[in-house]
């Protein structure tokens, strides 16, 4: 690695002496984050054609304009200049306070002093190569500047909280935001205000916020004092930092603006999509809106498509479901079934199914709604009910394509359940989901569905039923004994024997203030027999089909969770809390 020396000034009696090298230039710090994969070469051009006709400084352009993340630069800053990177948990409570320094310069050129040690001023930098910051620095307090580098949003708040009145990011942005309640009726005036700067910001604030916080999910609802922001992290709903009521119907035009939504329409739900850049990353943000008593409720799903990774060992998958699964994805033809209720990772484990499928000498068609990830060499078909092209409509499309293998995005109706079993009799190796409690009610269900019993035995090869847990992380977990009465309560003697059990539960942190980092599935995967043909010929109860799986050996979702309980993936209460069982 290649190392820069930088600029140190010292200032005393009036004068002072520099050491001045080469100025490392910007094209160094492009170069280092396109190598470390933090930067693509095609996005590094358009920065460069903006800069050419929009003028400004390049690293500050690919920042703003979500090519990059702050956090990426002040990593490349800190190897290349070979000076430490300090982050804002390791800001200190109390900094020194020299006499010679405005908040206002400290804001202007994002300077942070942290500490005083052997006549040097310790100070955190967003721009360490800023020489003449550094030059004006040493002169005002007299004494040496001993740099370090940060991440500019966060000396921001450093200096809000140790030098100023203790704002928050947010709270400074809302601080340039104009006073009063908008005239929400003015469609003009709302839309000039959603463009504003201050909103600009605040919603990316907003975004950016739910990705550093790893959300599923962002809730921005309109109450009659209040307008509360929250984000779904590992499927628990945390309440956030909200900008006020006050700009309620800017915060929410702004995102309307940005999903090309009809911001003059506040009666009827509608839905849409953003693509956004958020510090490097590229997203895809599926955007909802429902009228409320108080205004429009948006609900953005994020889809981070860069970070999905479909394998079934990242979804929860041991060795023995894994190889059940992947037996059934073997068989030529029939109907495969992923059941739970929504959001529990059955579009994910039907994505991985069919990249495990995606062979040169397989065609596979989708129908989606909506299509949530691209796969490379399969045809995805996004279903649009407005204009008539629902999944039984598509599907029956779909047969003349000469598939191999056909994905439905939902058995919604018996109409898409026929031609999805007739697919499977002609030939074909269907995938598709349901929403139901456990895998022997997705057979229940489609008997209900009005699906004779005799085409259900011929086609439906397994059924696999999952939920989502949150799981622990490493560092963040202690392990105790299961007290005897809970190993009896929870029935772990009846189907894994142990002399003691040993489970692990969360130790939060500040970094960490759950201890659950990340989910993982819970599975249970019928293969349908001779014996459970059988039963639903005699349309038998989802219990007695339930019963008799588990005698063929089936292990459910909850004896699945007990394990990973068992192997210190996740906890007791989790496993509790999303299979209800007692």
């Amino acid at each position: 690695m290649e190392t820069t020396e930088h600029t140190a000034t010292v200032a005393g009696d009036g004068q002072d002496t520099a050491e001045t090298t080469r100025e490392r230039p910007v094209d160094e710090v492009c170069e280092h984050l396109i190598e470390a994969g933090r930067l693509k070469s095609a996005d590094l051009k358009r920065a460069v054609a903006y800069r050419d006709q929009h003028g400004g400084e390049l690293v500050t352009l690919l920042v703003r304009l979500g090519l990059v993340s702050e956090r990426d630069v002040a990593d490349a800053e800190s190897r290349l200049l070979d000076l430490p990177l300090v982050l804002q948990d390791d800001f200190p409570d109390e900094a020194p306070q020299p006499e010679n320094l405005s908040v206002r310069y400290l804001q202007q050129n994002l300077l942070l002093p942290i500490a005083e040690e052997d006549d040097a001023l310790v100070v955190v930098m967003a721009n360490p190569r800023d020489r003449y910051a550094l030059k004006a620095l040493s002169m005002a307090c007299n004494k040496a500047i001993s740099p370090r580098v940060g991440v500019a949003s966060e000396i921001e708040n450093g200096i809000e909280k140790l030098f100023g009145g203790g704002r928050s990011q947010m709270g400074q942005i809302v601080d340039r935001l104009g006073g009063g309640e908008e005239d929400v009726e003015d469609v003009e005036h709302l839309r000039d205000l959603a463009s504003e700067a201050p909103v600009i910001r605040l919603v990316n604030l907003v975004l950016q916020r739910a990705v550093e916080a790893r959300a599923s999910d962002i809730h921005i609802e309109p109450f009659e004092n209040r307008l509360k922001v929250r984000y779904r992290v590992d499927g628990v709903l945390q309440e956030v930092e909200s900008p006020p009521a006050s700009s309620t119907a800017a915060v929410i035009s702004r995102v309307k603006i940005m999903a090309n939504l009809n911001i003059a329409e506040r009666r009827l739900p509608q839905d849409g999509r953003i693509m956004h850049r958020v510090q490097g990353k590229e997203l895809d943000l599926r955007v909802s809106t429902v009228p409320t008593s108080h205004g429009e409720s948006v609900v953005m799903r994020i889809l981070d498509r860069e970070n999905i990774v479909l394998s079934f060992d990242s979804l929860g998958f041991d060795d023995t479901l894994k190889k059940q699964f992947t037996e059934v994805l073997k068989l030529p033809h029939g109907i495969i079934l992923v059941t739970g209720p929504t959001g529990s990772g059955k579009t994910t484990t039907l994505y991985t199914a069919l990249s495990a499928l995606n062979t040169p000498d397989r065609k596979i068609i989708t129908v989606e709604d909506p299509v949530e990830y691209q796969l490379e060499g399969v045809n995805q078909i996004q279903a649009k009910p407005s204009i008539g092209l629902d999944f039984a409509s598509a599907l029956r499309a779909i047969v003349r394509q000469d598939p191999d293998v056909i994905m439905i995005g939902e058995m919604r109706d018996l109409e898409t359940a026929r031609i999805a079993i007739q697919s499977a009799l002609t030939g074909h190796l269907v995938l598709s989901t349901l929403h139901t409690n456990d895998a022997a009610s997705g057979l229940t269900r489609m008997l209900d569905m009005g699906v004779e019993d005799y085409l259900l035995t011929s086609t439906v090869n397994g059924i696999l039923a999952q939920r989502l847990v949150r799981t622990l992380h490493p560092d963040h977990r202690e392990k105790y004994e299961l007290p005897l009465y809970m190993v009896e309560e929870l029935g772990l003697p009846q189907f894994h024997y142990q002399d003691r059990y040993e489970m692990y539960r969360p130790v939060p942190s500040a970094d960490l203030p759950t201890g659950y980092h990340g989910r993982q599935a819970i599975v249970e995967m019928m293969r349908m027999s001779d014996g459970l043909r059988r039963l639903v010929m005699q349309h038998a109860t989802s219990g007695e089909l339930q019963e008799l799986a588990v005698t063929e050996n089936m292990r459910t979702m909850y004896q699945d969770g007990l394990l990973k309980c068992l192997a210190g993936v996740t906890t007791v209460e989790e496993v509790l809390r999303v299979t209800q069982e007692s």
